[in-house]
């Protein structure tokens, strides 16, 4: 979290524990610091303030989502991307309504023929804003309009998006968009789902009617004003600058691993991507080892979705991409925030191509065990 979000958020957690929806005066001052976040969030995604819902967490933003398209939704198709997050792919695949999943180029963007061909048998669609693990960006606008020309509701995956590329909602008319605030700098735990006003909703939780009956729960004060704080800031970053420099640092750390290191490919569209985003494979290299190695060396990144670490099996966003198995099992995510200086990726980029160089040294050609190196 930056520093103004945990500013923010500590006298919820020290002081006023009045619960938002009592009428002493304590609960009216929370009720307002919601109301207050709720505007905040709405503005990073040129929404209205009644059109924003508090969730728990990015997943239950998307299960929600998903769940009232599911309920209100006439016969039809879930019609999702085959590299959805498992939050999305998960949730369709365990309902009695069939899935199809639209395929992606080598690009990993839509193939937008495919999205076409699958519309007329389909009851809605969902599709991210940008991949959580290649960073690359959807022709989001071309989809919705696509889908509402045959009259289906659109819920966009943003979560990965929102806060690092500029989102608005009213030009992207998107029905329903999950988003998340630690993705932007604000606590983990807490989401938002954007609900287009007017649109048919049926909530996922029920009891005691809190966010005006769309998501019953004792509302996470403290959360909420962080991630509204958060949201207040990310706005302030688009619009500043920040996030050109972000693009910098991770330009700067692609530009030094690729030229110091042999076989070594970037994947996914090197345009349409977010500015903190860097998915690279390492020819003769086991993903699983490299994080051995860069983990002792400091350098926190992943293989594939953060979610997925450890599970050991190839991404099904590289997979779907056209990239061999092989290939993806030698992948890594860096990413890159306004945290972050050049001095930072630099470091970050010897100390990567080091640990390629070990690490080829000791399994030689092609994939060998894993083991942990000491120095």
């Amino acid at each position: 979290m930056l520093p103004d979000v945990v500013e923010a958020m500590l006298p919820w957690l020290r002081g006023n524990h009045a619960n938002p929806s009592g009428n002493y005066r304590m609960a009216k001052l929370a009720r307002k610091a919601i109301d207050t976040a709720r505007e905040q969030v709405a503005a990073l995604i040129g929404a209205e303030a009644g059109e924003i819902v508090f969730t728990g967490s990015g997943t239950e933003s998307v299960n929600t989502a998903l769940h009232a398209l599911d309920t209100l939704s006439g016969e039809g198709t879930a019609l999702v991307s085959a590299i959805e997050h498992s939050a999305v792919l998960r949730y369709v695949e365990s309902g009695r309504r069939e899935v199809v999943q639209v395929a992606v180029g080598s690009d990993g963007r839509i193939d937008l023929d495919s999205l076409c061909a699958a519309l007329p048998v389909a009851a809605y669609v969902s599709i991210m804003a940008g991949n959580n693990e290649t960073g690359v960006i959807q022709p989001l606008a071309e989809i919705i309009h696509l889908a509402h020309s045959m009259g289906l509701p659109v819920h966009t995956d943003a979560v990965q998006a929102v806060g690092k590329t500029p989102i608005n909602v009213r030009h992207e008319p998107v029905d329903l968009l999950s988003l998340s605030a630690h993705k932007f700098h604000g606590p983990k735990g807490m989401g938002a789902l954007y609900i287009r006003s007017g649109l048919d909703f049926s909530p996922l939780l029920h009891g005691g009617g809190q966010e005006n009956g769309r998501r019953s729960s004792t509302e996470n004060v403290a959360g909420i004003v962080a991630m509204g704080e958060a949201a207040r800031l990310a706005k302030i970053a688009l619009e500043d600058g920040t996030i050109e420099k972000i693009r910098t640092l991770r330009d700067r750390f692609e530009q030094l691993v690729m030229s110091g290191l042999s076989g070594c490919v970037r994947n996914g569209d090197a345009t349409f991507r977010l500015a903190n985003t860097s998915h690279l494979s390492f020819e003769s290299c086991d993903a699983a080892g490299l994080l051995i190695l860069l983990d002792d060396a400091g350098i926190a990144c992943s293989a594939g979705s953060a979610c997925m670490t450890g599970k050991r099996k190839p991404s099904h966003v590289q997979l779907a991409m056209g990239i061999p198995q092989t290939r993806a099992k030698s992948s890594l995510r860096f990413s890159f925030s306004c945290l972050n200086t050049l001095e930072e990726a630099d470091i970050a980029a010897t100390k990567t191509i080091a640990a390629v160089e070990k690490l080829r040294r000791v399994q030689g050609s092609g994939i060998g065990p894993v083991a942990i190196y000491t120095p």
